[in-house]
């Protein structure tokens, strides 16, 4: 729900996902990293066989597991052959038999299995670097790892791979991969990424699109130094790594007030940023006219920092660039007028029903998102009567009035700016504020702390135009 998120996935791992970093068992004579069985699920193959949670994986046809990757790859043949290590130290050899594809039933402590692979870059534009001090740990922590993007989604700068592991992934078929290319210029490449092998591994990109494994990109924009003839060098080297490089995202850096000793850099203003949005309009029609797809896509912020319209859904092909903050208004926006311009929907869905009580109900979102929430809320009132809303634009203080997304909104600039504000029995609120699967903002306050200084029942909504309707009015749609 106008969550817009931007410049929050640069800290996407640390702050939605729970692996831990280490999962691994030390194996004394071995150069594998053999791992730990968490679980084995009753009368699965395994279970059949008499595997045990606690017993150690060797290695599967010979072949070390490092992660859930290698796992699942050798362990999908029929009637895999398993070396394993039990309690008292004692080591054997297991055929696995099962049906194709069926599940083997281990289970494991954390996907990776190994140590979670820390970004070697130090890039100028870095969102982490700019965090203030006092957050949680798992915060700090750069992660550069293909497996995670393979798996979550996260973006790789290829800095760290060996040959070894791009072909692992031509050997596996692991697509998509997701890249953070931020320029196809080698030199420029090693100065904004302050690593000398930053260049190089731009072969790796290509090899990995020569073998055909989809690829989804994204360019970190940084006024005066990747943009303009820059740019306009990067979108043609990519696309002609189409069609195995499938999306080209713009994305504008992110400052916050935190940038003492840093590299120096600007923000994008109404100039530049429309700059940006034409460039991006050329190569997509000089790209159209020869492939008949469009594969560049300037996020959403583009366009709000360059003041113009947003470009409506059909803009967007199959949205592949949704995570990196492009499209989702569009798309929101899209979801919410469809389902108010249903006309088979009864009238006791939007309308008056009798005897209803007014509703009343206070939304809470960034400084990037608000004109449009504003336009949303202006369509579902004239469906239903029966509703009053409060929208409450929210300053992003603590991380600097620059960061206007509401994927990084705090639970004290809520406090702060809500209380005297919230009108209503409900507080509607961006879900991706929040950590996946915990309750827990940013900066470390929960929603029910949040809730109880309120005074006021908190809904964090989902990015779903459904979902939108649906916690504004208080009703299934």
């Amino acid at each position: 729900m106008f969550c817009y998120s931007l410049l929050c996935l640069l800290v996407y791992y640390a702050v939605n996902t729970n692996l831990r970093p280490y999962a691994t068992v030390p194996h004394k004579g071995s150069d594998s990293m053999p791992v730990k069985i968490l679980s084995v699920v009753p009368k699965s193959p395994c279970a059949r066989k008499g595997l045990k949670a606690g017993d150690i994986l060797l290695s599967i046809n010979g072949n070390p597991i490092n992660d859930i990757l290698d796992f699942q790859f050798y362990s999908s043949e029929i009637n895999p052959l398993f070396e394993i290590e039990n309690k008292s130290g004692n080591k054997k050899s297991i055929t696995i038999k099962k049906k194709e594809m069926q599940e083997t039933g281990l289970g494991f402590e954390t996907y990776l299995m190994d140590k979670q692979q820390r970004c070697r870059n130090n890039c100028i534009f870095c969102f982490i670097d700019q965090l203030p001090k006092g957050l949680r740990e798992s915060l700090y922590f750069k992660d550069d790892d293909s497996r995670l993007s393979f798996l979550f989604g996260n973006y790789i700068t290829l800095t760290n791979l060996t040959p070894h592991d791009v072909q692992r992934i031509i050997e596996m078929r692991i697509s998509p991969v997701n890249i953070s290319v931020h320029t196809m210029n080698p030199d420029l490449r090693v100065k904004m990424m302050r690593n000398s092998s930053a260049g190089k591994s731009l072969d790796f990109l290509k090899q990995i699109a020569e073998a055909g494994i989809i690829i989804n990109t994204q360019i970190v924009l940084c006024p005066g130094i990747n943009d303009g003839a820059e740019l306009e060098f990067s979108l043609n080297e990519l696309g002609k790594l189409y069609p195995a490089v499938q999306s080209i995202a713009l994305v504008p850096v992110g400052l916050t007030d935190y940038r003492d000793k840093l590299f120096g850099l600007n923000d994008y203003k109404k100039d530049s940023a429309g700059r940006v949005i034409d460039s991006v309009d050329d190569f997509n029609a000089r790209f159209m006219w020869y492939n008949k797809a469009k594969i560049a896509y300037p996020a959403d912020e583009f366009y709000l920092k360059a003041q113009r319209e947003v470009p409506r859904v059909d803009y967007y092909s199959d949205f592949p660039q949704l995570e990196n903050g492009v499209g989702l208004w569009a798309l929101l926006k899209d979801e919410v007028f469809t389902l108010l311009g249903e006309e088979e929907k009864p009238d006791e869905v939007f309308g008056e029903p009798a005897e209803s009580e007014l509703r009343r109900v206070s939304i809470a979102t960034g400084e990037a998102a608000f004109p449009l929430i504003v336009e949303l809320i202006d369509e579902i009132t004239k469906k239903c009567h029966n509703l009053k809303v409060h929208i409450v634009k929210i300053k992003n203080t603590f991380f600097g009035e620059k960061i206007t997304v509401a994927g990084l909104l705090t639970g004290k600039d809520l406090l702060e700016q809500l209380e005297g504000q919230v009108v209503g029995e409900e507080l509607l609120i961006p879900g991706v504020a929040l950590r996946r699967e915990e309750d827990l903002f940013l900066d470390n306050v929960t929603l029910q702390e949040l809730s109880e200084k309120l005074k006021v029942r908190i809904i964090p909504v989902p990015n779903s135009g459904r979902d939108f309707i649906q916690a504004v009015i208080g009703r299934q749609v």
